[in-house]
């Protein structure tokens, strides 16, 4: 009887081409001889040897995240949006060094600046990204780089991107941006200067809800391997079918961005004169504390997210939810559905009251991503909502 399973083998030649992108979810890749296999790993031939190093949908994806925000280097994607954070400043950092942070990060960035870079001697330091005076404070002449969100979750403030740029720029101190929220379709922060931009590709570049992914790319070539060199140590490989079904969402970004966006700003209009709405946090909005900042960074663009405050308390907030149970009350951002977040109950519910009531981030406070429904059916389920909310709740 013959062997069924030799290998190595592989797909015949063919003289077209797939117009989608095959799904390669092969580990191991056979070089002929190992003079091929120096070649590849030296860069004198380019291959793919085991996948946590790199594969083939994994390139494909970030190809088209590099071009999207016109990356000096090439990126790389990793396993999910915390572990692009992660390889940077691991990657980038070492013990003694400091480091700066907004002061309105992701929940659990906030986490690994207040716990886990103090652990592996890498002191922090927070700061308000909208204030520069504030971020120049805190700098020290051992401070390797400062990390910012362009619009903070869940608060959406906007940072002085460019101001923080020209500081870090002045003092020798790498920026790494968090573009998650904002995209490139409304800023690319390579162009004002940043040393490393990341992504959690899991949100509104995906935009499904079922993928976990990162992206990063450095400007430099020596910060970008440093961050790969990590990333590959440590394991944090992107699987090859989240980075397929990714790309396929990506095709249709640029549309789901525009269209939630337009509905974001009616949404913030329409909570702005609810009277069970303490306040509203939209870029846009004239009584939006950056808006000045807002409409030169992000060139008139509001985005997708939009906050809002209930006047009222925890009570207020389960009734809240529970009457307005068409939306999704779930820890994500960037669906095609529009989602509810709840900072204190979930991003950020690691920080104590106190931590919490200096963000603003008190029991009724709100985070909206909103989707792709029709805005007049959206609306109608957010009243439904606060209609349930009881006047002393």
């Amino acid at each position: 009887m013959k062997p069924t399973l030799i290998r190595p083998g592989g797909l015949s030649q063919s003289a077209s081409t797939s117009l989608v992108t095959p799904l390669m979810p092969s580990v191991a890749y056979a070089s002929e001889t190992p003079d091929q296999l120096d070649d590849q790993y030296e860069g004198r031939a380019q291959g793919y040897t085991y996948a946590r190093e790199g594969h083939p949908n994994a390139d494909v994806l970030a190809r088209r995240i590099d071009a999207m925000e016109d990356a000096p280097q090439p990126g790389m994607m990793v396993g999910s949006g915390m572990a692009a954070v992660t390889a940077v400043l691991l990657g980038l950092c070492k013990a003694g060094d400091h480091v700066v942070g907004g002061d309105q990060l992701y929940g659990r960035s906030l986490r690994m600046m207040r716990d886990d870079l103090p652990r592996l001697e890498i002191d922090t330091t927070l700061a308000d990204p909208t204030d520069v005076q504030a971020v120049e404070k805190a700098l020290r002449p051992e401070t390797r780089l400062v990390l910012i969100e362009v619009v903070s979750n869940p608060t959406l403030r906007i940072a002085d991107l460019a101001g923080i740029a020209d500081l870090c720029r002045a003092r020798d101190v790498l920026l790494v941006v968090d573009n998650t929220f904002t995209t490139p379709r409304a800023v690319q922060p390579f162009a004002f200067g940043a040393d490393v931009v990341l992504h959690s590709v899991t949100k509104l570049l995906a935009g499904h809800s079922d993928v976990t992914l990162g992206w990063v790319a450095a400007r430099a070539s020596g910060h970008a391997k440093a961050i790969y060199d990590f990333a590959v140590t440590t394991g944090l490989t992107p699987s090859p079918f989240d980075c397929w079904l990714a790309e396929r969402g990506l095709m249709s970004f640029d549309l789901r961005f525009d269209r939630a966006e337009t509905t974001a700003a009616r949404l913030a209009e329409h909570l702005g004169q609810h009277p069970k709405v303490k306040r509203v946090l939209y870029p846009t909005r004239p009584d939006h504390p950056d808006r000045a900042r807002a409409q030169g960074l992000l060139k008139g663009r509001g985005c997708n997210m939009v906050s809002f405050e209930l006047d009222g308390t925890r009570a207020a907030a389960n009734a809240f939810t529970k009457a307005a149970d068409r939306i999704a009350f779930a820890p994500t951002l960037g669906d095609v559905g529009t989602t509810l977040s709840h900072p204190a109950s979930s991003s950020h519910r690691a920080l104590s009251s106190d931590q919490r009531a200096a963000m603003g981030l008190s029991e009724g406070f709100f985070r909206v991503s909103v989707g792709l429904e029709d805005p007049d059916a959206l609306f109608s389920v957010f009243d439904a909502g606060l209609a349930a909310v009881g006047e002393n709740a």
